[in-house]
């Protein structure tokens, strides 16, 4: 899949090819327990877990309402310390903005730590259509630029590739190592890896990582690696370019400090993670290492026209990957059914609030509404409310499906009509009822085939709703 073609249009097509892949579907069931597992217990651990959820919510708040003050900020003391910001409105001028860079600095070959970002701009392939190499340096990332693929998981690119593959993978492509060795084990694979990117560490002219943070107060970059990679691109090349969309600045260290301690816990279940790395400008005269030069490229890519709009809350994310690890429908279909960079909740809003209703407005329907998406996410963002919204755009733009529209339509002509509703709903329920008889469910239905081709469907038990209403005379029962 490219990031220049996304295919969020045809998620359906892409679900149904998902559900089919016996592959991806041991993956899923084999890793998406120990994320969510790991969560819970970290909370647990930690008695102000909510608070500090809280306190995370209303940071990004009150940056969001001052965010043109705070990075203002940011490339000040970015500056003061002999860095450089550069400002992207789209994709393609941070493109040009790294390119711009990289022939400065006359690189062939670039590092690169794990960066959603550049996925967003499809950076790999811009750089390698100018003849650069970009060598990613995360085992993920690295994986799956070996198999062609784009990242599945916000913080696990390579969660959809099973051990079997990876050794398939590295077999045909390190080619100029023995072909007798043995690597049936993880760490014999990991092994391999450091072996052949340590080379390509030493051999880089630039390197290139994502933040996690953007500190206004010091004009430091954050990143949080369990790899140690991001310290290595970031330290041996002369230059370093950090990518970043505008809402990751955050106003001071406390600030990033306390988002640091819900992101690991939410992603992984770790306290921290084994790295976490600020970095302040370039080299000075008394470092021992770090780069030459220090650049920034922020880039913005559509986010300032959701700043105060009913969309403003998705910018709070901070990329932890929580809500995918407990979403029903990303446990089935994997990253790659969603079309584009990011998958599951976060990107059934984000993606069409970038990208276009037009092209993912399937995705605010991929959700069951099930509410744990918002339950485990460190900065509260009201996810299903924002699939709600995005819902409702699709519908006024009359681009829903048109067995949706017409469904709506009916129920809408019903709902008007309450004798006609009561009249509609009763028959239905005591016919299936009595075709239930003692199995009470189907095996299948008409029109129900996308439910019962997975699950029996229960017949309907006891009175509708309405009858229950009428009989309490239209109170609610108080349990006492």
């Amino acid at each position: 899949m490219s990031v220049h073609s996304p295919t969020s249009h045809s998620f359906p097509e892409n679900a149904r090819e998902a559900l089919g892949d016996e592959k991806l579907q041991r993956s899923l069931a084999s890793a998406k327990m120990g994320f969510r597992v790991r969560r819970g217990d970290a909370a647990a651990r930690l008695p102000e877990f909510e608070t500090l959820r809280d306190e995370s919510r209303d940071i990004k708040n009150h940056t969001l309402a001052h965010i043109d003050l705070y990075l203002e900020a940011f490339e000040k003391r970015v500056t003061e310390r002999g860095g450089h910001v550069h400002w992207a409105a789209d994709a393609a001028e941070a493109c040009e903005a790294v390119l711009m860079i990289c022939r400065a600095a006359g690189a062939k070959t670039v590092t690169k730590g794990k960066s959603m970002i550049s996925e967003e701009m499809g950076l790999n392939a811009f750089l390698e259509k100018n003849n650069i190499e970009p060598v990613e340096t995360d085992l993920g990332e690295y994986i799956i630029q070996l198999r062609n693929e784009t990242p599945s998981h916000i913080i696990a690119p390579a969660f959809h590739v099973l051990k079997e593959q990876v050794i398939e993978t590295f077999r045909e492509k390190h080619t100029h190592l023995d072909p007798d060795r043995t690597i049936e084990e993880a760490r014999q694979l990991q092994d391999e890896a450091r072996q052949v990117l340590r080379e390509r560490f030493l051999a880089a002219d630039v390197g290139i990582t994502g933040a996690n943070f953007l500190i206004a107060e010091t004009g430091s970059t954050v990143i949080v690696t369990n790899e140690g990679n991001g310290d290595l691109t970031q330290t041996l090349p002369r230059v370093h370019i950090v990518l970043a969309s505008l809402e990751k600045v955050v106003p001071t260290l406390e600030d990033a400090s306390t988002l640091l301690r819900v992101l690991a816990r939410s992603a992984t279940g770790q306290e921290y993670s084994s790295y976490t790395t600020f970095s302040t400008g370039p080299r000075r005269g008394e470092d021992i290492d770090g780069p030459h030069e220090f650049h920034v490229v922020l880039l913005d890519n559509g986010r300032t026209g959701l700043i105060g709009t009913e969309m403003q809350d998705v910018l709070r994310c901070i990329r932890c990957g929580a809500c995918m690890n407990h979403c029903p429908v990303f446990g089935v279909v994997g990253g790659h059914a969603y079309g584009w960079v990011y998958p599951g909740p976060i990107g059934a809003v984000l993606s069409p609030s970038l990208i276009g209703m037009e092209e993912a407005h399937h995705l605010p329907n991929a959700s069951t509404f099930c509410g744990r998406c918002e339950e485990v996410c460190p900065v509260r963002i009201p996810l299903p409310k924002l699939m709600r919204h995005l819902r409702e755009r699709e519908f006024e733009k009359g681009i829903s499906p048109a067995t949706v529209r017409r469904g709506l339509a009916t129920w809408a002509w019903f709902a008007k009509r309450p004798a006609f509703y009561r009249l509609a709903t009763a028959l239905p329920i005591r016919l299936m009822a009595l075709l239930a008889g003692r199995k009470g469910r189907f095996r299948r239905w008409p029109l129900a085939g996308g439910w019962t081709s997975q699950r029996d469907l229960p017949a309907p038990q006891g009175r509708t709703f309405q009858a229950m209403w009428d009989t309490r005379g239209g109170r609610r029962e108080v349990s006492k």
